[in-house]
């Protein structure tokens, strides 16, 4: 399945295909495509924002700040209230991949890398199949979670 098929949205830009290649499609939100990273090691979230021709975060327009901002704040609160994390990382740094895409990754003590960033340590682990479906299913239910509700149950404002 690619990006593409997300539902309900018009794609402004193409994924880089490394992106395409390392990751899976969850759900769009306001201004971003969020995507599982396909390695077992975390749980890892990466959010692009679906306007053309972003490298760097100062790249993105005044007015789609606060929108890839809540977008972002979205799927940390997400990460914390499934996975209980110890901390929450996120970056943008696209240096291998030049489009600009949001790292949100759920850290634990006990991970491989901890307190090292997750970059380079070990290689990726993909998700056995049915493991897959079941982290992609449990992710989509909580992002597409009528605001309210979802609002309600991750503790978080609108």
């Amino acid at each position: 399945m690619s990006v593409d098929c997300l539902p309900g949205k018009m794609k402004q830009t193409e994924l880089h295909p490394q992106l395409l290649k390392d990751c899976l499609p969850v759900v769009s939100l306001s201004t971003c495509d969020v995507l599982l990273m396909n390695d077992s090691h975390y749980p890892w979230l990466i959010l692009v924002p679906d306007r053309p021709n972003l490298r760097d975060w100062d790249d993105v327009s005044e007015s789609d700040i606060p929108l890839v901002d809540g977008d972002v704040r979205l799927a940390c609160r997400v990460l914390k209230k499934i996975f209980q994390p110890d901390k929450i990382n996120v970056a943008a740094l696209g240096n291998m991949v030049p489009q600009l895409h949001i790292h949100v990754i759920a850290r634990f003590r006990s991970d491989k890398a901890w307190p090292k960033p997750v970059w380079g340590v070990h290689p990726p682990l993909p998700y056995a199949d049915g493991d897959l479906k079941d982290r992609l299913t449990l992710l989509q239910k909580v992002f597409v979670m009528p605001p309210v509700y979802r609002n309600r149950h991750l503790d978080i404002g609108q």
